[in-house]
């Protein structure tokens, strides 16, 4: 078996409201990440970078974006961000981590579906969602069904480990042609 090294993981922190949730979830998600060997992390974060995507996702083999549910879709500012890239997309993995309310985000997660299918990318099947997130996270940030959210994040980047790793490899190979 061939040992592929460490893919580029780029994670989008995509909510911008003063007082957001997002650095909570965002921060369960990156101290997930940084304990595998098959990752080197970058973070993009929206509050701090508006509408500044391309150079974050540019070098990255593969991209999670962590996405509230704001009225049954995702923030504004990550479609004015999305809409500004394009090529830096092409033939790359898209995963996902969402919260909200009931759903868990997963609205959210599903009107991106088409947006990243436009952009050329590849959106893998699992995800990682967090229904009423604020009532699950303690003060320190941990989230008090571990064992079931820390399995959701093993399989969401297992299956984005091989995704990062073939596509990479076909660009390698042959550079995408949108």
């Amino acid at each position: 078996m061939t040992t592929n090294p460490p893919y580029q993981l780029a994670v989008v922190i995509s909510s911008v409201r003063e007082g957001r949730f997002a650095p909570v979830v965002a921060n369960w998600f990156l101290d997930r990440a940084k304990q595998r060997d098959d990752v080197t992390l970058s973070v993009i974060d929206l509050a701090e970078s508006p509408g500044d995507l391309s150079p974050g996702v540019a070098g990255a083999d593969a991209v999670v974006v962590i996405v509230p549910e704001y009225n049954h879709s995702y923030p504004g500012p990550l479609k004015t961000a999305l809409d500004a890239t394009g090529p830096e997309w092409h033939g790359k993995p898209v995963a996902f981590v969402s919260y909200g309310g009931i759903s868990g985000g997963l609205r959210a997660v599903e009107h991106l579906r088409p947006v990243f299918a436009e952009l050329h990318a590849a959106t893998i099947r699992e995800t990682v969602s967090f229904p009423h997130a604020w009532n699950h996270f303690g003060p320190d940030g941990a989230h008090d069904d571990f064992e079931g959210a820390s399995a959701a994040a093993t399989t969401l980047l297992d299956q984005l480990n091989w995704w990062a790793n073939a596509l990479r490899d076909a660009r390698r190979v042959r550079p995408y042609a949108a």
